[in-house]
Order: C-alpha cells, then sequence, then structure tokens
C-alpha cells in the first residue's frame, strides 16, 4: 500500500469534549503498577512509544478509583508475561506482541465478554474481517537493516530486495535448496520479525511473499536461536568475516528515528543496526525526520471495535480529525507525530472499516 504523504493542516484546539493537552508526555512502558485506565490498548511494538507518549497526555474526563487521570493505558510488546488491564478480573490478561496478535487479542476479549481489552494497535492494514474499524493516525515507512560494518553497501534495489526475500538469485530465478540469496555481490540470511507482528505482514505483502509459510531461506529466528523481535538490532548477529553471510532484517523508520532521539521512556533497540537507502532514496531527509518520499510505507491504526464507534469516549478519544489523539499528534511547531518518527497523515481519524478494505493481511 502506498501511503499519499502530504502535510496536515494545523488542527484547531478547543472543540474536543475531553481536555486538550498539546504536549504529550514521556513514553513510559506500561502504566504505573496498580494503576488502571479507562481506555486499555495493546498490540504493535512499531506504534507502542508514541501511543504511551499520548497515554501520558490525555487526560480522563471520569477517571476511576485506582485511575492516576490518564485516559488511555497503554501496555508495551513485550515485557512481563501478563498484564493487569482492570481491577478485578482483568489481572493476568497474557500480553500480546505484535499488531495480528494484539487484534487477536481483542476479537478474544470480545468473544469471552470479560471486556479487558478496548482498542489494539496496528501497523497492519485492516483484513476482510468487519468486526473492526481501523483508525489511522500517522505514517510509517520501513526498510532494510543490516549491521553496522555491513560489506552490502548503503543502498539495494527493490527487486534485488524482493529477489533476495523470495529466495532467488539476482534473475529472478529460484536457488538451489539450502543456499542464501545475495545483495550486491554479497550472501544474506533474511530475516523477519515474530509471528504476529504486523511489519512482517507489510514486508511479506510488499515483497511478494507468505508471511505464514516463510520462504526456505527466510527465517524468524536468530542465529542464536532467539525469536527475532521487530525493531530490535539485536537479531543481526551473523556478519560476513565471520560467517560468511550476514543477517538482514525489515525496520521501521519511526522507531529507528525514536530510538535514537532519547525521548524519555523510549529504549534505544538499534543495537548497531544501520537502515538502508533503497533504489536511491534515503530513509530520513537531511532533519533527520521520515523521508516523505520513501516508496515502502504505510498507515498506522488504532483498532476499535466496530460496536463501539458511536460511544461518547471513543469517539473523542480516536476517531475525526479534532479527535484527541490527532489534536494531541499534531499540536506544536515540532508536532508529536514527528518527533516519535512518523510522518503526518491527512487520513487520521479516519474510520476505515475492515470490511471495504482491499488490503488483507
Amino acid at each position: 500500500m502506498n501511503v499519499n504523504f502530504a502535510k496536515r493542516a494545523a488542527i484547531v484546539a478547543g472543540t474536543a469534549a475531553l481536555g486538550v493537552v498539546v504536549v504529550a508526555g514521556a513514553a513510559q512502558a506500561d502504566p504505573p503498577a496498580g494503576v488502571h485506565r479507562t481506555l486499555v490498548g495493546v498490540g504493535s511494538d512499531t506504534t507502542q512509544d508514541v501511543l504511551n507518549g499520548l497515554s501520558n497526555t490525555i487526560l480522563d474526563p471520569n477517571p476511576t478509583g485506582s485511575s492516576d487521570g490518564y485516559l488511555i493505558a497503554s501496555y508495551d510488546a513485550t515485557g512481563s508475561s501478563t498484564i493487569a488491564t482492570r481491577d478485578s478480573g482483568c489481572q493476568s490478561v497474557v500480553r500480546p506482541d505484535g499488531s495480528g496478535a494484539g487484534v487477536k487479542a481483542l476479537r478474544d476479549d470480545i468473544a469471552a465478554g470479560t471486556h479487558c481489552l478496548d482498542f489494539a494497535r496496528s501497523s497492519s492494514a485492516p483484513n476482510a474481517n468487519g468486526q473492526f474499524d481501523f483508525i489511522p493516525f500517522g505514517v510509517d515507512a520501513v526498510t532494510l537493516a543490516v549491521k553496522s560494518g555491513s560489506t552490502i553497501g548503503g543502498n539495494v534495489t527493490l527487486v534485488d530486495l524482493k529477489h533476495a526475500y523470495n529466495c532467488q538469485d539476482s534473475t529472478g530465478a529460484a536457488l538451489p535448496a539450502g543456499t542464501f540469496p545475495k545483495l550486491n555481490g554479497v550472501t544474506v540470511h533474511p530475516l523477519v520479525p515474530q509471528s504476529g507482528s504486523g511489519t512482517r505482514k507489510f514486508w511479506a505483502s510488499t515483497l511478494g511473499f507468505n508471511a505464514t509459510t516463510l520462504p526456505s531461506c527466510v527465517s524468524d529466528v536468530a542465529k542464536n536461536g532467539a525469536s527475532v523481535q521487530e525493531h530490535n538490532g539485536n537479531a543481526l548477529q551473523r556478519t560476513a568475516a565471520a560467517d560468511g553471510a550476514e543477517d538482514v532484517m525489515p525496520f521501521s523508520i519511526a522507531q529507528y528515528i525514536a530510538q535514537g532521539r532519547g525521548i524519555s521512556g523510549v529504549t534505544d533497540r538499534r543495537n548497531g543496526a544501520v537502515l538502508e537507502t533503497i533504489g536511491g532514496v534515503s530513509p530520513t531527509d537531511a532533519s533527520g525526520n521520515l523521508n516523505t518520499a520513501f516508496p515502502i510505507n504505510r498507515e498506522v491504526y488504532n483498532v476499535i471495535p466496530h460496536t463501539r464507534v458511536t460511544e461518547s469516549l471513543i469517539k473523542d478519544t480516536f476517531i475525526g480529525a479534532n479527535s484527541e489523539v490527532c489534536t494531541a499528534l499534531f499540536s506544536g511547531s515540532t508536532t508529536v507525530i514527528n518527533e516519535y518518527g512518523f510522518g503526518t497523515d491527512t487520513n487520521c481519524g479516519a474510520q476505515l472499516t475492515a470490511l471495504t478494505s482491499k488490503d488483507l493481511v
């Protein structure tokens, strides 16, 4: 999916039902222990930090006794195996890791009637199930990451990238079983993030391979046997000097930017990863922001149950250009959405019903 980048018009503050706060708070991995906020979200690793920032920004108009006055509880994709999202009945919710896992957890929560979750974070496009509305709020882009000191060079073509992730040689012919592809003449081990990752699904869709049944040369397990966690350079363990091949993996450009900016609460997980230029287009611009001309880009979403989009609190928080999320993200001379590495999105707050989307995951 190609998203048309455009500079978003300034949002006029003051008309939203909730109190507008225009400066995002520090990103914080999970709410403080014992604090239970009204709107609970889980899922995407890609958008966890920007949602954490918003969760310490948007005030709750009617906080409960166990709330700290903020509205959104956004739980990271990784951490403790379980999370406690409500005062009672929701003390041991399994933590979902990734967009698909977050949406599944929300679906399961609805089916069980437990009401432990209210929304999911997703970097995946809407699927064919009409149970949810996908509400975009920003634009990300994804590129190839290599380990610092890589011999691949600083630029790869999209065609060569597609060949590599489909276990093909430079002409597009299938490689013999047990052999690995090359990029710029260097043998590579193509990696993808863990199952349930929205970036994994997006990367597979972009490059034309199956995200569930991976091509034989593609793996979601690092050299040391650990699962590849998205946007974490620790997975890049093979080097040409030591292994005769190099690991490569997709990486959210927004995450890479945010991790390098020293934002309070954002963990730097780059661990020596370096972003590649694709087709001569740099992932960042001269100011270090997301390059709006980068060819592999996507919207990112908050996913809301379709049956709840008319609820006043849900609507005021997520839906429409004057929603709390959109107002907070696009306020100030340096907008919060850009500070966390994302591009502005003219669709912020729009309702994209999964049932009508052509983008399947």
